[in-house]
């Protein structure tokens, strides 16, 4: 089967379609309620489930809904949030998507490629503020080097150093690419390979990517398998909410998941939903083609939550942060913060015409830590996993039986510690330390005992301290 045709049987639009039409006679109070009960199971849930809770609307089966999802996200995650930045290096671009500000004919943008003594200068102050992990974006052209100078990039970031401070892995969105090329980005130290088909519809995915390498659906499609047979085992997945039916791209996107985790055994380590935000030089983006209410937003990141209960759910700064703070109890795992998105954004200090998308969300790093501490969030910078192999299946045979929060908890407390001490501002700090003894209160005794023995050591000036 070549690869088109593959794409379409896994995908098959039609019989997606089909099912769609008689959403509004599934709306069975018995029936949701056993799938919600399945829910809690955590053993995630199938097409036809997730077809049922996308026809709910009653109120208070909604709410049943949401505290379902709630319970999935603490039993799982507890408290913990991961946090990261996007490092935009580059915003030159052969395609001409329509919706994005790098398309390649949009005139109203200043293109610029990052040297790589740029590149550290932005990494430098992405250190100084606190981060530790970090999302590498790049349009899809590369200025004159290629591939090669997303290589040099990576190897940049990664030898910078501000004081104590490291970016400790680099996660990368990029460009499809080969079966070499892909060997090649793993042996350079990444975390996370993230790629969006943005919509999963053959017919809008036509008229969005007109031109450029991205016309090809059945190539981008494959990237993520591609970049498995490669031995990248966390690909990072998503959808671009707002080109087509958010019903059609959700069950979409779960028949990819449930694909790779035929092929692979495991599914997407990630799965991102940002919505449509504007951008100079695109009108598509500025109105949508099938907005996504906040009322749904809600909803789709519950469903995800239920359906695939062990995969983390990005949110980006694309959404302000009042529809952030909803987001955290359904579902949403990590979330950027203090971002840029146009290349030289963090030494600029501002958000220009060079972005890809307006930001939601301006606040920087401390003030969502802050946040997220009063909240009772544990503010998460580990990146112990990828270091120690916990990825891809293995990650999975540690986070199935419950076992991954007896190393995480203590990881994601170490981590908020030395932030505290390192780049807190004092309202952050007395905020943060009030949480961390709540939470090692809340602890068993075991993890316990573990955290403070760890907190012991970044106290007395250890850093990167984790198991």
């Amino acid at each position: 089967m070549n690869q088109p045709e593959q794409t379409d049987a896994i995908i098959d639009s039609r019989s997606i379609h089909h099912r769609m039409e008689a959403f509004e006679l599934r709306v069975d109070p018995v029936r949701v309620r056993e799938i919600l009960a399945k829910a809690l199971e955590l053993k995630g849930l199938d097409s036809e489930d997730v077809e049922a809770l996308i026809a709910v609307s009653a109120p208070d089966l909604l709410e049943e809904l949401f505290l379902t999802a709630k319970s999935v996200k603490e039993s799982i995650y507890g408290p913990r949030i991961v946090l990261f930045a996007p490092l935009y290096i580059s915003n030159l671009c052969k395609n001409n998507c329509l919706y994005c500000g790098f398309r390649a004919e949009n005139r109203e943008i200043r293109r610029r490629a990052l040297s790589q003594e740029e590149i550290a200068s932005e990494v430098k102050i992405l250190v100084e503020q606190g981060h530790k992990r970090i999302l590498m974006v790049a349009g899809e052209g590369y200025a004159g080097e290629g591939f090669s100078y997303i290589l040099k990039s990576i190897e940049t970031v990664y030898k910078t150093r501000s004081g104590r401070g490291e970016i400790r892995r680099v996660n990368v969105n990029l460009a499809p690419l080969s079966i070499d090329e892909f060997r090649d980005l793993k042996a350079a130290g990444i975390g996370t390979y993230q790629v969006f088909q943005e919509t999963y519809h053959p017919e809008t995915y036509s008229i969005m990517h007109p031109t450029g390498r991205k016309h090809d659906y059945a190539w981008r499609f494959g990237a993520v398998e591609r970049a498995m047979e490669a031995g990248i085992d966390d690909v990072g997945m998503g959808v671009l909410l707002g080109l087509y039916d958010w019903r059609f791209e959700i069950l979409a996107l779960l028949r990819h998941v449930e694909h790779l985790d035929a092929v692979f055994g495991v599914g997407p380590h990630t799965i991102s939903v940002p919505r449509l935000e504007p951008t100079v030089g695109s009108r598509v983006a500025s109105n949508p083609p099938h907005p996504v209410s906040d009322s749904d937003f809600l909803k789709i990141i519950a469903i995800l939550r239920m359906a695939v209960p062990y995969t983390g759910i990005i949110m980006s700064t694309r959404e302000d942060a009042d529809t952030r703070r909803s987001t955290l109890a359904l579902g949403v795992s990590q979330i950027s913060a203090g971002s840029r998105t146009n290349p030289g954004g963090y030494a600029d200090g501002v958000q220009n015409r060079g972005a890809q998308f307006e930001l939601g969300d301006h606040r920087p790093l401390d003030e969502v830590v802050g946040d997220l501490a009063r909240l009772g969030y544990i503010p998460s910078f580990c990146t112990a996993c990828y270091r120690l192999g916990r990825t891809g299946q293995d990650f999975m045979a540690v986070a199935k039986p419950g076992a991954i929060k007896f190393r995480c908890d203590p990881n994601a407390l170490s981590t908020f510690l030395e932030y505290l001490i390192d780049y807190a501002l004092p309202e952050t700090g007395l905020a943060g330390e009030k949480l961390i003894e709540a939470q090692l209160d809340r602890m068993e005794e075991h993890p316990r005992a573990r955290a403070s023995r760890m907190l012991d050591r970044v106290r007395a000036g250890e850093r990167d301290v984790y198991v």
